[in-house]
């Protein structure tokens, strides 16, 4: 059987270094692994908790039941021709891990998803995406355990619904599947992505001219850890909000009565605002509050100082939110979990 541990402290677990505890805590380390886990008592408590990285996951109180850590590792070609190479990783790889590794085998598709915290089961759940790429754009499909029947199941594209940080995963299937694998569609002809916000400056200050997937790598990590804290050093899960959609006419007002707003028209017509830049014109860039904080050189960053409760920096967030609504009249929500 899988061993399961009592009262077992999650901090060194989730990325914000929050002081919690699970009542119970089981790691799985393959799909027969987690049918066994299924059987036990402790997982018939109900509402299990899976954790991959713990990166985008906020905890505001002790968990109940049954934390899982998602531990599941593998990498290996399912097939390859002239132009393309489908390669399976396992859900418990660590992502950027997975996009160095593709990377020094010259496959090109997930360059631009660089220094992304988490694990590779994350990425379909929440469509992970920076810098004009998202996970749809290289998924080729994923294999996930029912855990009702207890039988794999592989999922196309379309069948995971993915839009916007979102997936069928988040919604209709919630807690209904335990995803093992992702294949993922990649390029062995490199076309390189490099128009979306700060590449292309940071591959000139860079003096590269002709970059290739492994350049928009270094501009991708340089940018990303210019921009956001090491959780390593202070806690946070990356970017706290989703940047909003609004329609056109509404941004029209906005730009009008806001010049400098930062907005990207869509294909649906709407238009994506940067979250970061509505948080920072309400004044939170850098305010600390308590333990916790929305960080000095990132807005969309929440970060704990040392000593913060969930519950301290999910305050936080409801205050950010309900200010940038009062002000701007567009709503901003979580990207993180908050369980």
């Amino acid at each position: 059987m899988v061993k399961i541990l009592s009262n077992k402290s999650l901090k060194s677990y989730n990325t914000f270094g929050l002081d919690v505890s699970a009542r119970y805590l089981a790691e799985v380390h393959s799909v027969d692994d987690m049918r066994k886990l299924i059987q036990s008592p402790e997982y018939k408590l109900g509402n299990p908790l899976f954790l991959g990285g713990g990166s985008n996951v906020l905890l505001t109180k002790d968990v109940e039941g049954l934390v899982i850590r998602n531990l599941l590792k593998g990498i290996s070609i399912v097939s390859e021709d002239a132009n393309n190479v489908f390669v399976k990783a396992a859900s418990g790889e660590v992502w950027h891990e997975f996009v160095l590794f593709c990377i020094e085998k010259g496959w090109a598709g997930v360059e631009n998803l660089s220094l992304i915290p988490g694990s590779v089961g994350a990425g379909p759940m929440q469509n992970i995406g920076a810098y004009g790429v998202e996970l749809k754009d290289v998924f080729h499909e994923l294999e996930a355990l029912n855990l009702d029947t207890l039988e794999l199941e592989v999922f196309s594209k379309d069948q995971c619904k993915f839009g916007y940080r979102e997936s069928v995963f988040k919604h209709e299937l919630k807690n209904k599947y335990f995803i093992s694998s992702v294949t993922f569609k990649l390029s062995v002809n490199a076309t390189v992505n490099t128009c979306y916000g700060a590449i292309k400056q940071q591959l000139d200050l860079m003096h590269v001219e002709n970059p290739g997937i492994k350049e928009v790598s270094d501009a991708v990590i340089a940018i990303r850890s210019s921009k956001l804290p090491n959780p390593k050093v202070l806690g946070n899960a990356g970017s706290f909000f989703k940047n909003p959609e609004v329609d056109a006419s509404f941004f029209s007002e906005l730009k009008s009565a806001n010049p400098t707003i930062v907005g990207y028209p869509l294909d649906n017509g709407q238009v994506k605002l940067a979250a970061g830049w509505l948080i920072e014109q309400c004044g939170w860039k850098g305010k600390v509050v308590g333990n916790c904080g929305s960080h000095k050189d990132q807005a969309l960053v929440l970060v704990n100082y040392g000593g913060a409760t969930g519950s301290e920096v999910y305050a936080l967030a409801l205050a950010i939110k309900s200010s940038v609504f009062e002000k701007f009249g567009v709503e901003i929500n979580p990207e993180v979990n908050v369980i």
